[in-house]
C-alpha cells in the first residue's frame, strides 16, 4: 500500500519561512517524480512546484518562483518544499503527489499524478 505523509504546515507570519515534508511509504521515491499542489479556501487546486525523478528539472508556478524550492532525499524517501518570504495569499492546504518517472512530464495536470498525501495546512497571517 502506498502512503504519502505530509508534515510541517502551521501558522506563520508574513515574511516567514516553512519547510513542508512528504514521506513516501510503499514505493521507492528514486523512481518517482513529484509535485506540490495547494488549495486555498474557495479556490481550485493549483500547481505549486514539481521536479523530475532525478531532481534535475525543478519548475514552479509564477506565483512562488524565487520564494519556494523543491528538493528530495531519496535515502529518506522524502520530498520537501522550502517556502520563504511567505505571503497571506500562500495560505492553503498543501498536498504532495508522485508519479512514476515513466509517465512524468513538466506540464502534467493534477489528475495525472498517481499518489497523493492527505494535505497539510499552511496559514500565513498578515
Amino acid at each position: 500500500q502506498v502512503q504519502l505523509v505530509e508534515s510541517g504546515g502551521r501558522l506563520v507570519q508574513a515574511g516567514g519561512s516553512l519547510r513542508l515534508s512528504c514521506e513516501v511509504f510503499g514505493r521507492a521515491l528514486s523512481s518517482y517524480a513529484m509535485g506540490w499542489f495547494r488549495r486555498a479556501p474557495g479556490k481550485e487546486r493549483e500547481f505549486v512546484a514539481g521536479d523530475s525523478w532525478n531532481g534535475g528539472i525543478p519548475h514552479y508556478a509564477d506565483s512562488v518562483k524565487g520564494r519556494f524550492t523543491v528538493s528530495r532525499d531519496n535515502t529518506k524517501n522524502t520530498v520537501y518544499l522550502q517556502m520563504n518570504s511567505l505571503k497571506p495569499e500562500d495560505t492553503a492546504v498543501y498536498y504532495c503527489a508522485i508519479v512514476h518517472r515513466t509517465f512524468w512530464r513538466t506540464d502534467m495536470s493534477a489528475g495525472e499524478y498517481e499518489y497523493w498525501g492527505q494535505g497539510t495546512q499552511v496559514t500565513v497571517s498578515s
